[in-house]
């Protein structure tokens, strides 16, 4: 019979950022597929588990999708309890769908375990609510790394708070497009490389400034965008 399938989200990376349900299936795990954006540190909680990377890094040589949904449902078949470990929310740019559709065409049985997804750990890490009365109700979360044939969907949403996943490569594009639409050019920013983790930073700046791009991130990248961003009068920044 087929094992089940769970998708559990792993947070923004730091060990203790993953919800208790999500460890203790780990624990329990006897394979494991993980991203490539998932630490050692988290990988330590299923020490009983065989390991298998199928991560996907933007500019690099990744698992192909479809590779990945084999892999899934071959381990579904050899395994009780298999766990795919993404970075963030599966849910939110985690190509669930893809995943999913393979494992229940298969007939195996899948669960979701939600995660913290990284724009809720970096509005945390920087101390800057998303929303704010009276000045931000609205959040879009989004990404620009679409195929070109999705290219009639990668518009950058009008709402107050933009929230910018995988957003180092395109900072450039972004803060161009948003100064074209009347965004104005001291609206402030907040940049965040390796969210939660010991190599954490923090950037703060406006669009005209994000106009000028980021240099050479050293890890993954979520951007910030919005009024609800501006530094408040006693805050204590980086």
């Amino acid at each position: 019979m087929a094992g089940k399938v769970y998708l559990i989200g792993a947070g923004p990376g730091a060990q203790d950022l993953i919800t208790v349900r999500g460890a203790r299936l780990l624990a329990q795990a006897d394979i494991v597929l993980h991203d490539a954006l998932v630490t050692p540190e988290m990988l330590a909680l299923c020490p009983q588990a065989e390991l298998i990377a199928v991560g996907k890094r933007s500019g690099q040589r990744s698992v192909a999708q479809q590779i990945i949904n084999q892999h899934l449902v071959e381990c579904a078949g050899r395994a009780a309890l298999v766990v795919r470990l993404k970075g963030g929310d599966p849910m939110l740019f985690g190509r669930a769908d893809e995943e999913l559709r393979a494992l229940e065409e298969a007939g195996i049985e899948v669960e979701i375990v939600p995660g913290v997804t990284t724009a809720v750990a970096a509005a945390a890490a920087s101390k800057q609510p998303l929303t704010k009365r009276g000045v931000a109700r609205s959040v879009a979360f989004f990404t620009s790394s679409t195929a070109p044939e999705h290219a009639e969907l990668d518009a950058i949403p009008n709402t107050d708070t933009l929230v910018q996943y995988m957003g180092g490569r395109e900072a450039i594009a972004t803060a161009e497009r948003l100064l074209a639409h009347g965004r104005k050019p001291d609206t402030p920013v907040v940049v965040i490389e390796n969210v939660s983790r010991a190599d954490q930073r923090i950037h703060r700046m406006d669009i005209e400034a994000l106009s000028q791009g980021l240099g050479m991130p050293t890890g993954p990248v979520l951007v910030m965008i919005g009024e609800a961003m501006r530094a408040r009068v006693h805050q204590q920044v980086d």
